[in-house]
């Protein structure tokens, strides 16, 4: 058993979730060579992709000619799981996921969807991200973000009491 941990600790997991909607936009960029590229130049070694009800079908990938191990699935009921087992995590802009992510002191990487009407997403993702909380972007600017990515300057999300607590 000892085995199975050592190879599991050794994975550098980048999971990806768009939750419950479609996000082939964001599916797209993190399925695109250059994203994918800039994660292996940041050490990460799986790109586990959430796709949600999309229709962008990623490609997989088994890694043997040392890219990134891909896969990908639509849903699962233990998504707190992928959370957990991920070294970074690249969400949509859905607050569950937000805070779900923050609460278990993941670094991520929000990506805002730009094709929704009201987009009031955009401002708690750009909020947290101004107070370093998380990094923020769109899917045109992924890459960069990616690419300039620095995990020292993340400020731990602290959840204000509840007022049952205070």
């Amino acid at each position: 058993m000892d085995n199975v941990n050592n190879h599991f600790e050794s994975k550098r997991i980048v999971f990806v979730t768009v939750g419950t909607t479609s996000f082939d936009s964001l599916v797209k960029t993190v399925d695109s060579d250059q994203v994918k590229e800039a994660l292996l130049e940041k050490g990460y070694t799986h790109l586990v992709i959430q796709m949600g009800r999309g229709s962008y079908i990623p490609k997989k990938s088994s890694g043997e000619d040392g890219s990134l191990v891909v896969d990908y699935f639509t849903f699962s009921s233990t998504i707190a799981d992928y959370l957990r087992s991920a070294s970074l995590v690249i969400s949509h802009a859905g607050s569950g996921s937000i805070f779900e992510t923050l609460r278990l002191a993941k670094p991520l990487i929000v990506v805002v969807n730009e094709d929704l009407m009201d987009n009031h997403q955009s401002e708690l993702a750009e909020e947290l991200a101004e107070r370093k909380h998380l990094f923020c972007g769109r899917p045109q600017t992924l890459c960069e973000v990616i690419k300039s990515l620095n995990l020292d300057v993340i400020v731990p999300y602290e959840p204000a009491p509840s007022k049952s607590e205070s």
